[in-house]
């Protein structure tokens, strides 16, 4: 009886443990001010599937990348669309440079202290870099999901 007795209070023990452990693995470890500073330096994120980046008007609101320097503000811009959707972005830049979409394979010339919008749909499923060409610089991860 004393082994029964012995083997279920183990096994709560274990049970305790690991859902301790699930708590602190979520939490990542991260007090709510390193969650704040970090998400203040994190990259910009765009769903555009969620439709939570909506303009008043009910019209969706086109992504701007800003590009500093040869690099762009808030680090690489992650824009999520789904299948069939138009993917649409503005990049606003203080360096002359050519914009490409890999997968897509478009490329725009951008002017130093211009803007160039792209506005096309989301034929290709899968992950893509939009980059500043000649500096290999990665601005933008496009997603397409199914």
């Amino acid at each position: 009886m004393k082994s029964n007795t012995t083997r279920v209070i183990a096994g709560i023990a274990v049970v305790v443990v690991a859902v301790l452990l699930l708590i602190v693995l979520k939490d990542d470890g991260k007090s709510a001010s390193e969650e704040s500073d970090s998400a203040s330096n994190a990259p910009a994120k765009t769903d555009q599937t969620s439709g939570g980046n909506e303009k008043s008007q009910g019209k969706p609101a086109i992504p701007t990348i800003v590009i500093k320097n040869g690099k762009p503000v808030g680090g690489v811009a992650e824009l999520t669309y789904n299948a069939g959707d138009q993917i649409r972005f503005k990049v606003d830049s203080d360096i002359s440079e050519e914009i490409h979409v890999h997968g897509y394979d478009l490329m725009k010339d951008i002017e130093a202290g211009g803007s160039v919008s792209f506005d096309f749909p989301a034929t290709i499923e899968g992950v893509f870099e939009a980059e500043l060409e000649g500096r290999g610089e990665q601005i933008a991860e496009l997603t397409v999901n199914p």
